[in-house]
């Protein structure tokens, strides 16, 4: 659970990152910056700050900031119901394009021998997918649906733009059965 002011204060700091990339963001963009702390109250760890730009029953762009060392947890993507007489949507497909910094992003496969992230402390049961991908500014990889994956920016942090098809967070699974998807705010 996070409070207003931490909020603002996440928001603020994700804002001055993609400023200094160029990334210019609306007043009002700057106010609906997400701030995801996963309901694990160790957002400097486990969070990450969202900016969408777009998400239709078609396709999802967003900016995703990681300060240092700041880690998404390990997820998927399951199908999910694609609407009335729709039948099943795969599942989101992303393509995370690192923007700065460097990200370390866990998918699926043969594990890295030594890994670069450093799982949070007291964390370290719910990550189990260790196949290492490393992306630094300029390098994109593609998830496919379904995929278990978690990332993890490096010490200077990282920005990363993704595209997708319809993301529906709140139907992701999570592998820590703690995580609360959707954040919770209360007042100062």
């Amino acid at each position: 659970m996070l409070k207003r002011s931490e909020v603002r204060r996440a928001q603020a700091r994700a804002a001055e990152m993609l400023g200094k990339l160029g990334i210019a963001l609306t007043p009002e963009e700057r106010g609906k910056i997400e701030v995801a702390e996963f309901g694990l109250s160790d957002l400097e760890h486990t969070g990450l700050e969202l900016v969408v730009y777009v998400n239709t029953d078609r396709y999802c762009a967003k900016e995703l900031v990681l300060f240092p060392r700041q880690t998404c947890p390990e997820h998927k993507h399951p199908p999910v119901s694609a609407g009335a007489g729709q039948g099943m949507d795969p599942g989101k497909m992303e393509t995370f394009r690192c923007r700065s910094g460097t990200v370390w992003l866990y998918v699926e496969g043969a594990p890295a021998a030594q890994p670069h992230a450093r799982v949070p402390t007291g964390s370290e049961p719910h990550y189990t997918v260790f196949h290492e991908i490393e992306l630094h500014a300029g390098d994109q990889y593609t998830i496919p649906p379904g995929t278990l994956h978690w990332f993890q920016a490096g010490d200077e942090g990282a920005v990363v733009s993704e595209f997708s098809s319809t993301s529906r967070d709140e139907f992701d699974l999570f592998t820590d059965p703690r995580i609360e998807r959707m954040p919770k705010v209360v007042e100062d």
